[in-house]
Formats: structure tokens, C-alpha cells, sequence
């Protein structure tokens, strides 16, 4: 029997686990080892795709032992049986309602996520920003060719044209989709009801999670719906805005190992067994 089992940690991945410089730390390596081999289950809710984030997990040698969130909420995987338990894809109509939406905003950057493929339309600075940080490679193509079914989509620019994007987008077709900012320059389009909170929460009842120890921690808001659910809910210093606004209690900077740092403060709240 160890301290924390029953106790269930979900952890953003960019920015929060993963620093500034594109690494895990030792120190947060330790950590969740600590955590997990004392009977705790540690797992990653990212907006990375299943293609995107594998390649961390031998490169950063994270220790998982629970379903990983990905895509944003669309999807959940076990690499423990290596297969998706949940996949939820985009409304068959979607890429003609998007293509009608970057019609009206011709400045957006679009990726599509396709199976293990990603799809791009115009594409700008922003996007080879992103496609070079999480090491994915692009298939340039029109809106309509891209094959489907889509998992999700992510629209990027500069914030104050997202929003824009994001309440025209919402207003249209709030009712099928969810469409949430992951940094200030990246909307994720996603089916609706499929966020982090919703796979954060169906992971907790797959392994008998009681919600009083379930924690999560994350700096964007697309990591609010998690952190609606956290016993605590944990951000790094360096978290958006609303994820401070919203009330989350703020710990160190991601470069300063704030994931240790929370399961330091579990470490504190749990007896020995």
C-alpha cells in the first residue's frame, strides 16, 4: 500500500511539465517516479496529437502509468496496451463550414489532424512556429481535399483576431463544436463536449477515482475544464491571464519545476499508508 493510492494527477504537457527550453526537468522526473512508485497514478492532458506526443515520451523518459488525454480532449490513449480506449472526430460537415470561416478571415492558419497526418491550409508564421516545437511535418492542401474524419483542428493568428475567429465560430456552430485558445495564437476545434475535463474525468471513473483525489494542473484555458474538476487546481507561474483570473492556485514557474513542487504539496496532504 502506498501514501497516494486512490490519487490521480493529470498534468498539461507544453509549458507546464514540458519548460521553457523544451525539456523535462530532472527534478519533475523525480518527482512523478516518487509519486507513482508511493501508488499514484500520473498522467499527461495535452493538446498534442497522438503523433506529436510519443516521440516525448522516450525522449523526455516520462513515467506514465495511467490513460493519457491528447488532441485537446478528443481523444484518450493507453500506451500501457498501446490503443486508443476513445476517439471522437469532427461533424462530417466540418471542413465546409471551416473553409466558409476562413473565407471570412482569409489571415488564419489551419491544421487538420487526420490520423497520424496533419493537414495544413495557409500556412503562416505561427504554424511552422508550432509544427517545429512539436516536431510534426505538414501535408499542404485546400480545405476540401483534406481527407476526413478530422480529430481536430487548431486556427491560428495573432489573439485579438482569434477572438474574433472564436466568436463568429462559436455563434455558428457552438452547438457541434468546442473551440478554446490552448496559447494566445492557437484555437482548438474540437467535437463537442470533448475537452480536457471531459476525458480527465471519464480516465478517474475508468480506474475508481474518487473526485476528492483527483488533481490537475495546467496554464491555459483550455486546461479550465481539468481544473474544474482538481481537488486543488494547480497552474504554473507563468500560466495565462484567465487561468489566474479563474482562481487557480499558482505555484512556480515551469521553469522552476512547479510540477514537483504540487506533488510536494500532495506529498504534505497524504499520510503514510
Amino acid at each position: 500500500m502506498g501514501k497516494f493510492d486512490g490519487v490521480l494527477f493529470f498534468c498539461d504537457y507544453d509549458d507546464t511539465l514540458y519548460n521553457s527550453s523544451r525539456a523535462v526537468s530532472p527534478e519533475n522526473r523525480a518527482a512523478i517516479r516518487y509519486f507513482i512508485d508511493n501508488g499514484g497514478y500520473f498522467s499527461i492532458a495535452t493538446g498534442r496529437a497522438h503523433r506529436t506526443f510519443t516521440p516525448q515520451i522516450a525522449r523526455e523518459r516520462l513515467t506514465l502509468n495511467a490513460p493519457v488525454v491528447l488532441s485537446n480532449g478528443a481523444a484518450i490513449y493507453d500506451y500501457a496496451s498501446d490503443r486508443y480506449l476513445l476517439e471522437s472526430f469532427l461533424p462530417k460537415d466540418t471542413p465546409s463550414l471551416l473553409a466558409q470561416l476562413c473565407g471570412q478571415f482569409p489571415d488564419l492558419g489551419f491544421e487538420a489532424y487526420h490520423g497520424e497526418d496533419i493537414y495544413v491550409h495557409n500556412p503562416n508564421r505561427i504554424t511552422q512556429e508550432h509544427l517545429t516545437k512539436v516536431g510534426g511535418t505538414q501535408i499542404v492542401a485546400p480545405i476540401l481535399d483534406m481527407p476526413t474524419p478530422w480529430s481536430k483542428v487548431i486556427l491560428q493568428q495573432d489573439g485579438p483576431y482569434l477572438e474574433e475567429v472564436q466568436a463568429r465560430l462559436l455563434a455558428c456552430w457552438g452547438d457541434r463544436c468546442e473551440a478554446i485558445f490552448s496559447n494566445r495564437y492557437l484555437l482548438e476545434v474540437t467535437a463537442k463536449g470533448c475537452d480536457k475535463g471531459a476525458m480527465a474525468a471519464k480516465v478517474a471513473d475508468l480506474l475508481y477515482i474518487d473526485r476528492k483525489n483527483l488533481y490537475c494542473m495546467g496554464d491555459n484555458e483550455n486546461d479550465i475544464p481539468m481544473l474544474a474538476l482538481s481537488a486543488i487546481p494547480f497552474a504554473p507561474a507563468n500560466c495565462s491571464q484567465p487561468v489566474r483570473d479563474w482562481g487557480a492556485r499558482i505555484l512556480n514557474h515551469c521553469d522552476g519545476h512547479a510540477v514537483a513542487q504540487a506533488i510536494g504539496i500532495l506529498d504534505e496532504l497524504y499520510p503514510m499508508a
